[in-house]
């Protein structure tokens, strides 16, 4: 069974950085993974992904040159490092795992971590 546990959220300043991390149990190296955001009374939204080699990354616009996604195959563990935070970052963050190939909509994403909070203060 796939389980996966964010961590590293936390409250910046607007301009401040932050790496969120995800650890898993149970997924191997075929799985893409994700990260998503969500904000009280929002739908969740896709933020990046990446593929197993970690050959291919995507990004939505607005976070484009801003955060990075990365991963540890050795750990099994994914990264997305944040920077130049800004207030309309602030969400809960949510890592995501999934067999479907360059996806970045949240119903194609089955296994998903409990989310980490994320303020950005101006």
């Amino acid at each position: 069974q796939v389980q996966l546990t964010e961590s590293g959220g936390g409250s910046v300043q607007a301009g401040g950085s932050l790496t969120l991390s995800c650890d898993s149990i149970g997924t191997d190296g075929t799985y893409y993974m994700a990260w998503f955001r969500q904000t009280p009374g929002s739908e969740r939204e896709g933020v990046a992904a990446i593929s197993p080699g970690g050959l291919w990354t995507y990004y939505v616009d607005f976070v484009k040159g801003r955060f990075t996604i990365y991963r540890d195959l050795v750990k099994r563990s994914w990264y997305l490092h944040m920077n130049n935070l800004q207030p309309g970052d602030t969400a809960i963050y949510y890592c995501a795992a999934t067999g479907n190939p360059r996806s970045l909509q949240k119903d194609d994403y089955p296994y998903w971590g409990q989310g980490t909070q994320v303020t950005v203060s101006s």
